[in-house]
């Protein structure tokens, strides 16, 4: 990938809430095929990137190129497009409790008018590349932490985004669970989507051994590659 243009351009990026810099000037490159991880204090900046990067908000100052366009021009009508490109996922989960597992899923595709044939032939090949394919059934309140966000992991990936962000994804989960999440994440940057995962997670940081990105006080502070993992 060396001299390979990145796919996601943060040009002196900058978010400004009244009188409170939350991001001072933020520049990053992240190229295709990429596994980023971000860290740093509660309130460093690492959310607020996030919620720019999908367009919930836009930057104060500076630039973001996501495949050589500036997604703070696009029209209201090209946002639903461009986020179905970019996959989501949360520490609280937001699944909808009255819905199963499969229904969960499928859901994201109803909201993009896709035909029932499509969710039929797209939703069990999701669930088994979570595990999740005996749980197709099974309701929120009958899953374990694990479990539900391992729902929504297949969510977001229902539409094959080229660029997966996972805000904390294990934040309430067991130490056994988080493995099984990272497990995830791992095989699916091996396929070819961008993972971006913001994370407090100490021990997941060093068990992923990826590129490293630390923000604090609104700067990059440091970026580092840890290793390199080999996709089987």
């Amino acid at each position: 990938m060396i001299g390979e243009k990145p796919i996601i351009e943060i040009r002196k990026v900058s978010k400004k809430y009244s009188r409170n810099l939350v991001l001072d000037e933020i520049t990053l490159g992240i190229k295709r095929g990429e596994f980023v991880i971000l860290i740093g204090p509660s309130g460093a900046g690492k959310s607020t990137l996030i919620r720019l990067l999908i367009q919930e908000e836009k930057p104060t100052g500076g630039k973001i190129f996501v495949s050589g366009r500036d997604i703070s021009r696009l029209k209201p009508y090209e946002l639903p497009y461009y986020r179905r490109n970019v996959g989501i996922v949360f520490q609280d989960f937001k699944l909808l409790p009255n819905k199963t597992v499969y229904e969960n899923v499928a859901y994201a595709l109803e909201v993009s008018d896709e035909s029932d044939e499509n969710i039929r032939k797209k939703i069990p090949k999701v669930l088994e590349a979570v595990g999740l394919t005996e749980r197709s059934d099974a309701y929120p309140e009958e899953l374990s932490g694990g479990e539900k966000q391992r729902v929504s992991i297949a969510r977001a990936l229902v539409h094959n985004p080229k660029l997966l962000i996972a805000d904390e994804p294990t934040g309430n989960l067991d130490p056994e669970s988080a493995r099984e999440i990272s497990d995830i994440l791992e095989k699916i940057n091996c396929q070819g989507t961008i993972v971006l995962l913001a994370t407090h997670n100490k021990e997941l940081v060093d068990r992923l051994r990826k590129r490293v990105v630390t923000i604090k006080k609104g700067k990059i502070v440091s970026d580092m590659a840890q290793g390199r993992y080999v996709c089987r």
